[in-house]
């Protein structure tokens, strides 16, 4: 599918990527159209599952959420399901990857305090063997869409001029 965008589709993506918020007539001045016609392509992108929506980043500490922790679950086969069925119910949860390897997932996690992360892992032990990693630090974060577009073989950003 990306595959199949022109390098004006290409430069609309990235610079929404940096700031959604940006107007279609500065778009439109970046990439040599007017700003209907970036709308146009704008929703073009959007129908075809390009561009998939918008949003803001938040500060997840600034709303108090300072411990941030990775769970393994190894799960065997009877508890698999239920787990699956169980999962959503944890507010806690951020993402859960099912992944190879002796463990069935791993689970990113945020938590207010400390203190809230045993009754959590105590939650999950009806479901296998939970392992847990808290995060010191993050010394690399990358936005998905920063990642993706510098990944995805696009052609150079327009010069500024």
């Amino acid at each position: 599918m990306a595959q199949d965008l022109d390098p004006i589709d290409y430069n609309i993506v990235r610079m929404l990527a940096e700031d959604a918020r940006t107007s279609y007539a500065e778009l439109g001045r970046k990439v040599g159209l007017s700003p209907s016609a970036v709308a146009e392509r704008i929703h073009q992108l959007e129908s075809a599952k390009v561009i998939l929506g918008y949003r803001a980043l938040l500060d997840e500490k600034a709303f108090g959420y300072s411990v941030m922790a990775f769970i393994r679950l190894t799960c065997d086969n009877t508890h698999y399901r239920p787990f699956l069925k169980f999962l959503p119910t944890i507010d806690a949860v951020q993402e859960c990857h099912h992944i190879t390897g002796g463990e069935a997932f791993l689970i990113k996690v945020r938590l207010a305090s400390i203190d809230q992360l045993e009754p959590l892992i105590e939650r999950l032990l009806p479901y296998g063997m939970p392992t847990t990693s808290m995060v010191l630090s993050t010394p690399v974060y990358r936005q998905q869409e920063a990642w993706l577009l510098r990944h995805a073989g696009l052609p150079a950003r327009p010069r500024k001029k």
